[in-house]
């Protein structure tokens, strides 16, 4: 399953370099997930790395 950034992102960037596939990207006003590219951290981690560093729990499963 693919993540989403919601309205709650304070754009802290915490997020961007925890990805590992790169589907992380600054977006106009908040930081924004490739859901095409995002792989849930499968075959990198045991959980996905955005979520557990989010300081606002502001990213989402869709």
């Amino acid at each position: 399953m693919a993540h989403r950034i919601n309205e709650d992102c304070i754009n802290c960037g915490a997020c961007l370099p925890e990805c590992p596939v790169t589907a992380i990207s600054e977006g106009e006003e908040i930081y924004v997930i490739d859901e095409a590219v995002c792989v849930d951290c499968k075959g990198h981690f045991d959980e996905p790395q955005c979520v557990s560093v989010c300081p606002v729990d502001c990213i989402i499963e869709v």
